[in-house]
């Protein structure tokens, strides 16, 4: 494969509903200017990508053998405290909350905390906040929102 646009990747190795929804989402993000880059070191023999927005990280992407994951960054701001979303999209972002359980912590970066998500306090919350396993057509639209809540986060801190 020459390029290395995530959806060719995408199309080459998802199938199914996983492909269907992992496009959406990528078409969703270049829409809204975020640029995706190939990850290096450790994750440069995976398809791995970092999403930005103004060279600033708005989630991770992984493309395992028909399975993707995707991992939210809130880069140790509070980008969700002040927002009020709708009951569904509360229950999507806590179920999918990465709660570091580790006496030590799970990487080096994972900077874990207490955070506040949507009105409720969590302890050792990775830095990368959520993670989302093979999402569903659902949890496409609450991470879209999700997106936008951190591409807003950005815009304010400039």
């Amino acid at each position: 494969m020459s390029e290395q646009k995530i959806e060719n990747y995408i199309t080459e190795v998802l199938t199914g509903d996983a492909q269907k929804n992992a496009l959406e989402l990528a078409a969703y993000l270049r829409a809204n200017g975020m640029t995706f880059e190939r990850g290096g070191g450790y994750w440069e023999d995976k398809l791995y990508w970092c999403v930005n927005y103004k060279d600033k990280s708005v989630c991770y992407i992984l493309i395992e053998e028909d399975s993707w994951e995707i991992w939210s960054d809130d880069s140790g701001v509070n980008s969700f405290v002040n927002f009020i979303p709708e009951k569904q999209m509360k229950e999507i972002a806590w179920k999918h909350l990465v709660i570091c359980e580790n006496t030590i912590r799970c990487f080096d970066g994972c900077g874990r905390k207490s955070k506040t998500i949507f009105g409720k306090e969590f302890d050792n919350v990775c830095v990368t906040t959520m993670k989302f396993e093979n999402p569903d057509a659902e949890t496409i639209e609450c991470m879209k929102k999700l997106m936008e809540i951190r591409k807003n986060d950005i815009l304010r801190n400039i």
